[in-house]
């Protein structure tokens, strides 16, 4: 079994972790009339819609 030689720094470390997760987050297009783009799964923070639900009242 292999087994390295010297330990990795945290640095090292870190950035080999968090090449994964190196996109943008993706985003649609709210279908309210300001068509603000929203995260998927998420309401929109304008009009207070999920999924074309209206969830909270209009602010």
């Amino acid at each position: 079994m292999a087994v390295p030689k010297r330990r990795l720094s945290r640095s090292n470390t870190r950035k080999r972790r968090s090449q994964w997760k190196a996109k943008a987050p993706a985003l649609q297009v709210c279908p309210c009339p300001r068509k603000e783009t929203i995260r998927p799964h998420h309401l929109c923070t304008h009009c207070g819609q999920y999924q074309g639900r209206q969830v909270l009242p209009e602010a």
